[in-house]
């Protein structure tokens, strides 16, 4: 199931990552480059020689790491010039994501934007200076090559280093006020009713035709999803049902997308246009532990007949595919395919002919989306659902389970097709936070759909995890071929003791339950508590490491929960459970360390809102959704709200002609120094300027051509720019025209910007 090399290249000699367990560092053992992977030996070197540190972070489901992987790395005029000016580090994000969140934190501080590869270059002490993701090997749309970007900074290092280490001190000043210093403790937790400011904020960005939030590329938002699905049990019914209107919305759509796999199960990491329908096909161990459990508590909830179908074809996939030797499950799957992306997944017509035969490939084109043109590349199809089961059921007036008979032997025909195909990669590493999800998920969805094949697996996995990766009982994050790997870390215990007390939950019809679960969730809290916690109250999301830049606290929610919020929730089950009045308080001091930053920021908080409801269950306050009169907090960082201050937007509509059609102009204002890049990007790190509809269709959208960044780079937009078209509001909710741009001036980027012109 691992990751391999590249044919032909186990003749090549190897660099220091041969030594290495990472499927990631594994894949770059073959470069010319004189790779290091983390540690005293490649960070004394820099220090010894007053070198500079290319640092390189990826992972290895990661395309554009592997796209560079193949121009910069591979190619030997590069690699001489990082050898001969840098000390050249690599690092697997998934065994340190410590590392990752510090020196992410200085590219999106530098740049306004994230991403993998992230490309950083640090001082021999550690500080970054210059920092990126993804670099061209040759100089293209406007951007430096890579080559070009390692010339100017060795040459800046050796000519201007004062410079250099003031940006760095700088920069390092910023890094620390948003890492270390945002989590100051309050005096008490949290009021519920910064669940009304969450909700509010969430219905604010709420894509009411095709669920979600935001507009592409557009993530499952498994903290998002989990507050409403704990808002949608509210006491407040108005609230409740809000939430559960767009969890139900958002959980339907992403299940009949493209981002879900719908012949083998499961689902790939996000979808690249506002759709669902065109993913970005790696999968991962995270999203599909916290989607399971999504799914699996929405089917209990409604009674969906959907909902468990996708928990169930979710944990068999999981079971079938995630789970190496021994129980425990895998970290990713890859999404290309000999630098193909999607190609083990998607199907051209000849394709589809082929296996179904003319006759099903008519039956089956309309339900699965492949009757009109394709849309993949231009060439090939992503199979999805246009309309939910029961209602293309009903078109062929027969019934759902009907349906669903008629269909299976086609899809199974469809799934032996492809499996002939050239597999992706799979990363087989076993991390202690990811199985944890994975482990709860498995066990709610055996709980729920009463499948005890779902339990066990679960309780397989977790008997893994406790015997290979806590060696001399001290929990560890990773673990591959026979070695334990990297201190647990915060969300190594948080979603670890989360996964133990799902599979107590759904044990408890045994006797009461399988009580070892429940001991070890109790032990391994009590080791979070004395090895990450905080005196003030709190955890850090690593331990105190000599290698460490700095020492980050664990608040923000991001591509999972984060790690405080489901500690003070599990802090609260243990207490719930075990009758024992010290973890009740340790909840106590958990929210409150957390209270400043989310009653200031309660939309970036929405796993600690999840436990703030739980906690005023618990000290006798109502289970609700919040003041009403709650408004959404300011923006989410200071470079959000420098990004919003970089322009206005004035609209123009016509009234409505017979059919609902208006003519529109929505003039965008850019103030002086910021440009915008321009409706169509070659460059898949630019975002381009974007005019959608929400609940609306558009027609005849006119854009203004942009002019040339530089001689022969991207096109962009300065002053004021004009759209026209028409639009026309669709359904019942609130119509809108939204406008999406990226501000820039002659440095940096900011995040993106997003207004919205109200259609009715």
């Amino acid at each position: 199931m691992s990751a391999h090399p590249p044919s032909g290249s186990e003749s090549r000699p190897e660099n220091r990552l041969g030594r290495e367990s990472s499927p990631y560092l594994l894949l770059h053992r073959h470069n010319p480059v004189d790779w290091y992977p983390w540690g005293e030996e490649a960070l004394g070197r820099a220090r010894a020689e007053d070198r500079p540190i290319f640092l390189s972070v990826g992972y290895s489901t990661c395309y554009w790491c592997h796209v560079m992987e193949r121009e910069s790395f591979s190619d030997p005029r590069t690699a001489a010039l990082m050898n001969r000016e840098f000390v050249n580090i690599k690092v697997d994000r998934e065994e340190r994501p410590d590392l990752d969140e510090i020196y992410m934190t200085a590219t999106q501080l530098l740049t306004g934007q994230g991403g993998w590869p992230n490309s950083v270059f640090l001082t021999p002490a550690l500080a970054p200076f210059y920092a990126g993701t993804y670099f061209p090997p040759e100089d293209r749309y406007g951007r430096p090559g890579f080559r070009t970007l390692l010339t100017g900074l060795a040459d800046s290092w050796r000519r201007r280093r004062d410079e250099v280490e003031l940006q760095a001190d700088e920069l390092l000043r910023a890094m620390r006020r948003y890492l270390e210093e945002r989590v100051q403790p309050g005096d008490s937790p949290p009021s519920p009713a910064v669940a009304g400011a969450a909700l509010a904020a969430l219905e604010q960005r709420f894509d009411a035709q095709w669920g979600g939030f935001g507009g592409a590329p557009k993530f499952p938002g498994a903290a998002d999803l989990f507050l409403l699905l704990e808002l949608a049990g509210a006491e407040q019914p108005e609230a409740g049902g809000r939430a559960a209107a767009m969890l139900h919305a958002t959980l339907d759509h992403m299940a009949r997308g493209g981002l879900y796999d719908q012949l083998a199960g499961g689902f790939h990491r996000y979808s690249t246009d506002r759709e669902w329908k065109v993913p970005h096909f790696e999968k991962m161990l995270y999203d599909n532990g916290l989607l399971l459990e999504l799914y699996a508590r929405e089917s209990e909830r409604t009674g969906d007949p959907e909902m468990a179908r996708v928990a169930g074809e979710t944990a068999a996939f999981l079971a079938r595919e995630m789970t190496v030797e021994g129980g425990a499950f895998a970290s990713a799957i890859d999404a290309e395919t000999d630098g193909h992306e999607g190609a083990y997944y998607v199907w051209t017509r000849p394709e589809l002919r082929q296996v179904l035969g003319e006759e099903d490939h008519e039956f089956l084109a309309p339900l699965y989306g492949f009757a009109g043109e394709p849309f993949f590349e231009g060439q090939a199809y992503v199979l999805h659902l246009p309309e939910r089961l029961d209602a293309q059921a009903e078109h062929r007036r027969t019934g759902r389970d009907e349906l669903l008979t008629s269909i299976a032997p086609l899809r199974q025909r469809l799934l032996a097709a492809r499996s002939e195909r050239q597999r992706p990669l799979t990363d087989d590493k076993v991390l202690a936070d990811w199985n944890g999800l994975a482990i709860a998920g498995m066990a709610e969805a055996g709980r729920v759909l009463g499948t005890p094949e779902w339990v066990e697996r679960a309780a397989r996995a977790a008997d893994f995890v406790l015997s290979h990766l806590r060696p001399k009982d001290r929990l560890m994050h990773s673990w591959r071929g026979g070695r334990a790997r990297v201190a647990a870390m915060a969300a190594d215990y948080a979603f670890l003791v989360h996964g133990l007390l799902a599979l107590h939950r759904a044990t408890l019809a045994r006797d009461g339950g399988e009580e070892h679960w429940l001991t070890a969730a109790a032990e391994l809290a009590g080791e979070q508590i004395e090895r990450l916690g905080d005196g003030s109250g709190g955890f850090y999301a690593a331990p105190d490491l000599p290698d460490l830049l700095l020492r980050p606290k664990d608040a923000l929610d991001g591509a999972v929960p984060s790690a405080s919020g489901v500690a003070a929730s599990n802090f609260l089950a243990l207490a719930e459970r075990t009758g024992d009045e010290q973890w009740r308080r340790e909840a106590e001091r958990t929210l409150s360390a957390l209270a400043p930053l989310v009653e200031r920021f309660p939309e970036g908080n929405r796993t600690a809102v999840v436990a703030t409801l739980r906690w005023a269950v618990v000290t006798g306050g109502p289970h609700r959704a919040g003041d009403e009169g709650s408004r959404p907090s300011a923006a989410a960082s200071p470079l959000q709200a420098e990004a919003e201050g970089t322009g206005r937007v004035e609209a123009d509509l016509s009234p409505a002609d017979a059919d609902g059609w208006r003519r529109f102009r929505v003039e965008l204002a850019l103030g002086e120094g910021w440009h915008a890049n321009a409706s169509t990007v070659a460059d898949p790190a630019l975002v381009a300027t974007a005019l959608e509809g929400e609940n609306a269709e558009l027609r005849g959208v006119r854009w203004p051509d942009g002019e040339p960044l530089a001689e022969g780079g991207p096109a962009v937009y300065r002053g004021a720019v004009a759209i026209t078209g028409e639009a026309r509001a669709v359904g019942d909710g609130a119509a809108a025209l939204v406008l999406t741009w990226q501000p820039c001036d002659d440095t940096r980027c900011l995040p993106p910007v997003r207004r919205t012109v109200p259609l009715r």
